[in-house]
């Protein structure tokens, strides 16, 4: 019996040291706003596919109420486009555990299409 208790004991233990499975959902993909106003041009050699990006409101901006900002780095990259933004943006203020990563990055001429990113909540 007391070697039936250690060995559950042991077993239950073990299991909770596992890494627990974590389901990640897509929540959208977007062409990143607002390129030639921000720093992405300067750091557009140091970007690459995969990159983690941070996503922060700005209640305060005059232009759009539900803007949400996108970064890397530290470095300001531009918008959630303001058609894309609201939920994003009411999420972001309910604390959800959004994560954003570059998912397309391309050299066009037109600054709105070179960076792509998306959005996942876990």
């Amino acid at each position: 019996m007391r070697l039936a208790l250690s060995l559950l004991l042991f077993a239950l233990h073990a299991h909770a040291q596992l890494p627990q499975p974590s389901v990640r959902l897509l929540v959208q993909s977007s062409p990143l706003a607002g390129y030639r106003y921000a720093e992405t041009a300067q750091v557009w050699p140091l970007i690459e596919l995969g990159d983690e990006l941070e996503l922060a409101r700005e209640p305060d901006n005059v232009h759009d109420a539900n803007a949400v900002r996108v970064a890397w780095r530290g470095h300001k990259l531009g918008y959630v486009p303001r058609t894309e933004n609201a939920a994003l943006a009411w999420a972001i203020e309910r604390g959800e555990n959004l994560r954003a990563r570059i998912s397309r990055l391309q050299a066009y001429r037109n600054g709105r299409k070179r960076v792509e990113f998306e959005v996942s909540i876990e």
